[in-house]
């Protein structure tokens, strides 16, 4: 289906998922107002105004997840939108404020501006797996997990799974909204997705590639993965279909960790890559997701081998993975500059454990914004573990 003579709006609009669903919209036809908290901030959104269409068709607006109201604009005049926004990372000090408060608070905002629009048809919302598969119920090889299932955020509150528990619950009370107020609504469920970066900063779900190359051991941890363009289409595919409906999981393949640093040695043999996991335990076993819905929206999916490669060459594209350091000295600044000020005793803890593990060149460029910002000398702390202290650790996973 052609965008043409078509406005649509996606919130968050310079994340991952959603600079993705931007630049295909976009190559489709459709006029695309995009909300960003600071459309003035280059870092954020210099990458989308660069895409093809970009000029004529794309409107930034400014918008806050806890504002009310501060999404009217956006969405006023548009047939679709696709609500992306929700911070996503697991090291949080007050989970309710910095995760479950944005997830839940930021889908009623939103929803509410798209109530008050008349030109508003669907809406489509990006939840995740997160809000499908963590209940308590066994995932073993014959287990299949589909769109009945739903996480249970008592469970998951027990096992301080906040991130999961942000999406749950903003998944829970989108869906009641649509009933009590007749609001047509998609959601779209994805695995950890992995892919080019079109955006400038690196997210969490790449970062964890990224962090494989000179670790020296993998977490024994499964899960679900998909390619983010596969992502970005099923939610146009969903918007686009009148009989889509209701929740669409996507997820290509099931792995552990193991079997991704087995494919990445394959096509990158030179790289020091992981070759024990993190524990003696037996290997949380993976489980199935039906693709049966999925196909409805005619997903044909990227395989996880293709996404891995892509996700590493757009990587090392763009400086985050190279022969011996993780991070560049630009992507060290970016994130000292918006790093919460608890952060800099972990910093400083960082540049110890990456040079007493051998590896000066990352010690160096993570010591230059230091010097370039003139902070104090850290006070005294603990040595943490070489895992501990991967850059994982520090994303917004």
């Amino acid at each position: 289906m052609s965008g043409a003579g078509k406005t649509v709006c996606v919130t968050g609009a310079s994340g991952y998922i959603a600079s993705w669903l931007v630049k295909l919209l976009l190559h489709r036809g459709y006029t695309v107002k995009a909300s960003v908290r600071d459309p003035n901030n280059p870092k954020k959104v210099d990458h989308l105004l660069k895409l093809e269409g970009a000029k004529e068709r794309l409107h930034l607006f400014k918008a806050n997840l806890l504002e009310e109201g501060s999404f009217d604009a956006a969405v006023v005049g548009c047939e679709g939108v696709f609500h992306t926004a929700s911070p996503f990372f697991h090291a949080v000090t007050d989970p309710q404020a910095e995760l479950i408060d944005p997830a839940v608070k930021g889908t009623l905002n939103v929803l509410n501006s798209c109530s008050k629009a008349s030109s508003v048809k669907r809406v489509v919302v990006t939840s995740s797996i997160a809000a499908v598969a963590y209940n308590g119920k066994p995932r073993t090889p014959e287990v299949v997990v589909d769109e009945t299932w739903f996480s249970n955020p008592d469970f998951c509150k027990e096992m301080k799974m906040w991130y999961v528990v942000s999406k749950t619950l903003a998944e829970e009370v989108a869906w009641k909204f649509a009933k009590e107020k007749g609001l047509d609504i998609v959601t779209i469920n994805p695995a950890m997705v992995i892919g080019p970066l079109l955006q400038p900063t690196l997210n969490t779900s790449a970062e964890v590639i990224a962090n494989l190359f000179n670790a020296q051991t993998y977490g024994n941890s499964t899960f679900g993965w998909v390619n983010v363009k596969d992502v970005a289409n099923a939610h146009i595919q969903a918007f686009e279909i009148p009989s889509a409906s209701g929740r669409y999981c996507l997820v290509e393949k099931v792995a552990h960790f193991s079997e991704i640093v087995q494919i990445l040695r394959k096509h990158y043999p030179e790289s020091q890559l992981p070759q024990k996991c993190a524990d003696d335990k037996p290997f949380v076993p993976t489980y199935q997701v039906s693709k049966e819905k999925a196909k409805s929206l005619g997903i044909d999916y990227i395989t996880l081998e293709e996404s891995l490669k892509e996700t590493v060459e757009s990587l090392k594209e763009k400086g985050f993975i190279g022969t011996s350091s993780n991070i560049s000295l630009n992507e060290a600044r970016n994130v000292f500059d918006e790093m919460p000020t608890r952060d800099v005793v972990f910093w400083t803890s960082m540049i110890f454990t990456y040079g007493m593990a051998g590896d000066g060149e990352t010690a160096i460029t993570l010591l230059q914004p230091f010097q370039i910002c003139k902070i104090p000398k850290s006070p005294v702390i603990p040595f943490p573990s070489f895992q501990f202290c991967q850059l994982t650790t520090m994303g917004n996973y």
